[in-house]
């Protein structure tokens, strides 16, 4: 149930807060006052678009607030179970808000927390059913007309409906990799040959991901090494001398053997002595090893070509698949599965056809069934309907549902489609819905199923205008079926019509004003002598008026 309504800044209206009670709730007002912006605000807590400049003038953003009172076992529902996570637990209502910024820009909010619109349709869906004062027409829509009949079948009906529908989106994947199996057969050998092409040039090479580096190292030194000869060899004999000079190492020596003849008479003495040592050993270490680097730094004949070649051979490879060693091997790896994948196509085309058949098998016991449980859906609908439409003032109108099989053989809905056909007057022959009905009678077909096929179970039903087109006893009619649905949960309804607003168990009006030199709607509640003045005004007569007055009382008092 729907147990608040607050608005601020949506278009007319200002500031709202309406408090709604179980049963029948009517909203009326002037023409113009701004009654569809109330079903406006619902249609955002549904999760519905932002129309635009639906922002008050002067406001920097509008918002709408809804607490509801959820019915039991709300979040069970497996597609509800990954936002029940995120909301807090809260014994209380549940609260469903819509920001609308005036660029446009909307912000959704579940139990105060930031929420997305697809978890407002999500729980609107299941909170409210919205019937729009232009919803009838969607009746004449075969998809529209299919769901009805569906809903009016039950809830296991809609179950194996989910069921059928797994079967048939797993038939038709099934049938689409087959057949792009088959498509590529033609060039099977093409794709194998030149994934074993590339593989094997890969294997050849075999790089390895450190090995680059490595190899451009030794290109460096190979292109550099008489100068690095030379600076070995330089080196070398600054350390080492020659047979005239003894270079630093025997420059060393000489201060380490006249230190060593002041070993132990001052530590400060010793101490740089044993550095003396020390460097004449590291000296003596660094010429060894440039000798053996000089002696060493030319390469075998031919070795820089090699490398030259061998990097050029990577980086072909580089450039060829993804341009690192890396993206290299990858692709290696991808062409191994796409080969094996490729050599295999035959068992892979066998295990499709095996699948293929399982799931059109699977489908086609489900689209029985749930072609079966239409069909006895369908003569308790007709009944049903014609029973709501006599109370209706439609006594002797009668609904055909009509089953027609797809031409395809099966859909995403199941192997038929359905047609509503009516006839509005005893002794007519039925016709689709789309052509017998007037724009009255449509809406009082919309009502009568509205009550019977998925009306929303435990959800607030909610009508826009449903009564449009209708009046006198017809309009007491309706009334009278909107008062009865409310009996099985709560109903709100925007209307015109006293006879159905004196039905109302709450009644709301919505009026405006000009303050400011702008116009304001307020909405507030009414009751007593303000409830009989507004059905007056609603019966088209003034305040004073006695005879109004009258009828007024007469009509709230039935």
């Amino acid at each position: 149930m729907l147990l608040e309504l607050r608005i601020e800044n949506l278009l007319l209206i200002e500031r709202a807060e309406l408090r709604l009670g179980p049963g029948l709730n009517a909203i009326t007002g002037e023409t113009g006052a701004g009654k569809t912006v109330l079903a406006h605000s619902l249609d955002l807590l549904m999760g519905g678009r932002a129309r635009a400049q639906i922002v008050r003038p002067g406001a920097s953003e509008a918002y709408v607030e809804g607490v509801f009172e959820p019915p039991p076992g709300l979040f069970d529902d497996p597609e509800l179970a990954e936002l029940a996570e995120r909301l807090p637990d809260d014994a209380g209502g549940l609260v469903l808000a819509r920001r609308v910024a005036a660029g446009g820009r909307t912000s959704a909010y579940v139990q105060g927390r930031s929420a997305n619109v697809g978890d407002l349709r999500l729980l609107g869906s299941r909170l409210l059913a919205f019937y729009g004062q232009h919803e009838h027409r969607r009746l004449t829509l075969a998809s529209a007309q299919l769901e009805v009949l569906d809903g009016f079948a039950g809830a296991d009906h809609l179950k194996l409906r989910e069921r059928y529908r797994a079967a048939h989106a797993e038939a038709r994947e099934a049938e689409r990799e087959l057949a792009d199996l088959r498509e590529r057969e033609g060039a099977r050998e093409r794709d194998l040959d030149l994934m074993r092409f590339e593989l094997e040039e890969i294997e050849a090479a075999g790089p390895d991901p450190g090995e680059r580096a490595e190899l451009a190292d030794e290109r460096q030194r190979l292109r550099h090494a008489e100068a690095l000869r030379s600076a070995a060899a330089g080196g070398f004999q600054g350390l080492a001398g020659d047979d005239d000079d003894g270079g630093a190492a025997a420059g060393l020596g000489v201060a380490e053997a006249a230190l060593a003849a002041s070993t132990g008479v001052d530590r400060a003495l010793d101490s740089l002595a044993e550095r003396v040592a020390a460097a004449a050993v590291e000296v003596s270490d660094l010429a060894s090893e440039l000798r053996t680097y000089a002696e060493t730094v030319d390469a075998e004949p031919g070795r820089l070509e090699q490398v030259e070649e061998r990097l050029a051979a990577i980086e072909r490879l580089e450039r060829k698949h993804g341009g690192s060693i890396e993206a290299v091997l990858a692709h290696a790896e991808r062409c191994r599965g796409e080969i094996e994948r490729l050599e295999n196509v035959g068992e892979r085309a066998d295990e499709l056809e095996r699948r293929l058949a399982a799931a059109r098998e699977r489908r086609a016991e489900l689209a029985a069934e749930l072609s079966g449980s239409r069909r006895k859906a369908g003569p308790a609908l007709e009944r049903a309907v014609a029973e709501a439409l006599a109370g209706l003032a439609m006594d002797g109108a009668r609904l055909e549902v009509a089953l027609e099989p797809v031409e395809a053989g099966f859909a995403a809905a199941g192997a038929e489609t359905v047609e509503l056909r009516v006839a509005t007057n005893p002794g007519m022959p039925v016709s689709p819905l789309r052509d017998a009905a007037s724009g009255g009678e449509l809406s009082r077909i919309m009502l009568a199923l509205s009550g019977l096929a998925g009306g929303g179970g435990s959800a607030t039903r909610v009508f826009d205008e449903i009564d449009a087109g209708v009046g006198g006893a017809t309009a007491r009619a309706v009334g009278e079926r909107l008062r009865a649905l409310a009996a099985d949960g709560q109903v709100v309804c925007i209307t015109h019509l006293p006879q159905v607003a004196s039905q109302a168990s709450s009644h709301f009006r919505i009026s405006k004003r000009i303050e400011g030199g702008a116009t304001v709607a307020d909405v507030e509640p009414v009751e007593g002598e303000e409830l009989v003045a507004e059905i007056v005004r609603m019966l088209g007569a003034e305040r004073d008026d006695a005879a109004a007055t009258d009828h007024a009382r007469d009509l709230l008092a039935a």
